[in-house]
């Protein structure tokens, strides 16, 4: 293999002006067929199979126009002044009412006036405009024309804000500020990486070129599978950050091989052929962890993953052959611009001596320091344990916004189980009477629905049309955050009457639903996810220990991930440092507490492992590269390993700094998911180039001696050989020196 991509990566070298004409026009051509087609995207959370998705289907048969989940928007009515009731606010909502009923799509719409419609307090009322036949993809378009629609209300001093039934995943996330952040923080690192400003410019403009291919692809696979409309923000953070990575462990190898007095041609094929295949590799675990998410049992999320992928794919594909080819067209030119305050390290295209030290130190005393690390990490961990889990409602959204102050008006109003109302709808038997008084059978499963503890209110029950459902609307005492919601669904579920089935749904019942199914399919993934990843290492370095290795210490850096989350969010040490407002208090009033705890949706544990698990194997497989090569060529293992510390330790410490800048700007987002996404990516890749890289990593490699590289002969006969490391295409030019470090201080002269 690395033949192979030594030959494909020396022939865009020598085309490099082609090579980077095509990736700009395929770049320019995706994202012109994006704004001429458009970026459909559909968040269908449906979970085949769970008592839910049931209630969902029965809820669009029959029961008119609304009942679907997406087909409804709020407005909320408040004012500060007086009450809704008063002859010249009431017409003016009278007047609202009148145009909403004319705009497009509206099927029905239900007063304020109406029972349930207006708060005690007659200060907040919500109008229910149930939709038919629109975009459920531009829910929030629809919500604002709406909202548009009642100007008679707002002229009247009444606040008018729209609240509708998407979903977080429903959100639209404009990207732009984060992404400029981590890319000119991305830049300064790589200026103190290698001190030049072509250079630095090499990594910057191969991500963004990847970055428009994969979302450009990204929108137009909306016209042919279902994409959700998140897919695109955690393409950009992931593809953005592998991207720069790539390039960056590209670049430094050519450089080294450049200072050395290779020539350029022959520098990028060597290059290619050692690093580039460790990059295929590396790669190749993301996309791997990424696509194990189709086990979860949950579409949106199996979805979200595969489609994030392809992000992955385009910054590989960018890596192996445009940065070639740039890399062809500026020949001696890659060391051009250099600056002079960026410190002679960046200059420095040799081992870096500080990680040589660092491994021989370690190399020096492996026992003390594995203790050491091992408890350290494992005091990371510790806090995984307290990890909140549950919906994350629009009450922890960025205060100001329409969905935040819609849903602070609808709790203020009308309790807070009112944002996270249950629909509850009954399969029977035989036909039942739609007429008034109700049918005795409907009778019964409102009386039993209204005795469940939690449950506040039950709505008027609505008949379908061939009288074989019921529909209930109930609210719980409980926000939709509130894990006493949950235990709400459950106790509604429980509820039996003969001739009847009962099913649950709504977004507090989906949520559960999710969790229970993920939560029985995690082992499956992260069984499935680690044995993948050991088997692609097995493959690239032909070392069962190594492969077993690097899987069980990505799951350590994982366990410091999640205790970096519990404290943050579930905890609430963190909270406000990350940018999240406190939710309302009892009266009213913003929590004045100086920490507050915030549920994490229960995708996103499995999401964050099947990102993270593939992002921490990119270090492992460079690391591994580096210290396979030097004991190729000596057979020392201690000195193997502190010769692989140090000349790769520079390059993955700059390539975590912009992978951790890049995620950490991503949480001044003001959407909650995205914060737990950007802290969680942010802290693993830091623990993950630290600890684990620095120590415990080269710790485990020097106490496992000769067994690191040890394979059965049966297996060594399977297995091809893909020679990743590439180190046949890395030997010196001819009547050139090497120094190989045997130990600490005394090189060993051999040519």
């Amino acid at each position: 293999m690395s033949g192979l991509l030594g030959r494909l990566g020396e022939w865009c070298a020598r085309h490099g002006l082609l090579v980077l004409a095509l990736w700009v026009l395929a770049a320019g051509l995706v994202t012109a067929g994006t704004v001429v087609w458009g970026r459909p995207v559909n968040n269908d959370v449906a979970i085949p199979g769970t008592d839910a998705q049931r209630a969902h289907e029965l809820m669009r048969e029959g029961f008119g126009p609304g009942f679907d989940p997406g087909g409804t928007v709020q407005l909320v009515l408040y004012t500060p002044k007086g009450t809704l009731n008063e002859k010249a606010r009431k017409k003016a909502v009278e007047r609202s009412l009148d145009a909403l009923r004319r705009a497009p799509h509206v099927a029905r719409v239900e007063t304020p006036y109406r029972v349930g419609g207006m708060s005690p307090s007659l200060r907040i009322g919500v109008i229910t405009v149930r939709l038919r036949g629109q975009d459920t993809t531009k829910i929030a378009q629809t919500s604002e024309q709406l909202a548009a629609a009642a100007a008679p209300a707002a002229r009247a001093g009444i606040e008018v804000v729209p609240s509708d039934s998407s979903t977080p995943a429903d959100k639209q996330i404009k990207t732009g500020v984060s992404e400029v952040i981590g890319v000119v923080v991305a830049l300064l690192v790589l200026l103190f990486a290698f001190g030049t400003l072509v250079a630095a410019i090499v990594p910057i403009f191969t991500a963004i070129v990847s970055i428009g291919v994969g979302l450009g692809l990204i929108g137009l696979l909306g016209h042919i599978v279902d994409v959700p409309s998140t897919a695109s923000i955690l393409a950009t953070m992931i593809g953005l950050g592998v991207g720069i990575d790539y390039a960056l462990f590209l670049l430094s190898r050519h450089r080294a091989l450049l200072a050395r007095g290779v020539a350029v041609h022959e520098a990028v094929r060597r290059t290619a052929a050692s690093s580039g295949g460790a990059v295929l590799f590396a790669g190749g675990t993301v996309v791997i962890a990424l696509s194990a998410l189709m086990l979860a049992g949950f579409p949106l999320l199996a979805t979200l993953g595969w489609i994030t992928g392809v992000s992955v794919v385009c910054a590989v594909l960018t890596s192996i052959t445009l940065v070639p080819a740039l890399l062809g067209v500026l020949g001696q030119r890659i060391n051009a611009l250099r600056l002079p305050f960026f410190g002679r390290a960046a200059r420095r295209d040799g081992p870096a001596t500080g990680w040589t030290r660092l491994g021989l130190w370690v190399a020096r005393r492996p026992w003390r320091v594995l203790a050491v690390t091992v408890v350290v990490l494992a005091a990371l961990t510790a806090p995984a344990l307290t990890m909140k889990l549950g919906p994350l409602d629009d009450g922890y959204g960025d205060r100001g916004t329409p969905a935040r102050r819609a849903y602070e008006l609808i709790e203020a109003g009308f309790g807070p189980g009112a944002n996270g109302g249950l629909i509850a709808v009954a399969e029977t038997d035989e036909r039942i009477a739609g007429s008034t008084p109700p049918d005795p059978l409907v009778q019964v499963l409102r009386q039993r629905i209204e005795h469940v503890d939690g449950v506040a209110f039950v709505a008027e029950p609505v008949v379908n049309d061939d009288g074989r459902s019921v529909l209930f609307q109930v609210v719980p005492d409980y926000a939709p955050s509130d894990p006493r919601a949950l235990d709400v669904v459950k106790r509604v579920r429980a509820v039996q009457v003969p001739g009847a089935r009962l099913h649950v749904g709504g977004k507090v019942a989906g949520m559960a639903d999710a969790g229970d199914r993920m939560m029985s399919r995690t082992p499956l993934v992260v069984g499935v996810v680690a044995l993948l990843s050991a088997l692609l290492l097995l493959l690239a370095f032909r070392a069962p220990l190594v492969a077993v290795k690097a899987a069980v210490m990505n799951l350590v850096s994982l366990g410091a991930a999640f205790g970096a989350l519990s404290v943050v969010f579930s905890q609430g040490l963190g909270s406000r440092v990350v940018g999240m407002d406190p939710p309302v208090s009892a009266d009213g009033s913003y929590l004045a507490t100086l920490f507050f705890s915030v549920p994490i949706d229960t995708y996103v544990p499995l999401m964050l492992f099947a990102v993270l698990f593939g992002l921490s194997m990119d270090y492992e497989v460079f690391l591994l590269t580096s210290v396979r090569q030097a004991y190729t060529r000596g057979g020392d293992n201690r000195a193997a390993v502190a010769e692989g510390l140090g000349s790769t330790g520079r390059v993955i410490t700059s390539a975590a700094l912009i992978m951790v800048a890049v995620f950490t700007a991503f949480i001044a987002y003001p959407d909650p998911l995205v914060k737990v996404f950007g802290v969680g990516l942010a802290v693993a890749i830091a623990v993950d180039a630290t600890l684990i890289r620095g120590f415990l990593v080269p710790a485990t490699m020097v106490l496992l001696g000769r067994l690191n590289w040890w394979i059965p002969r049966w297996l060594d006969r399977l297995l091809p050989n893909l020679s990743v490391e590439g180190h046949e295409e890395d030997a010196p030019p001819a009547g050139r020196t090497e120094f190989l470090l045997v130990d600490a201080g005394r090189p060993a002269r051999r040519p």
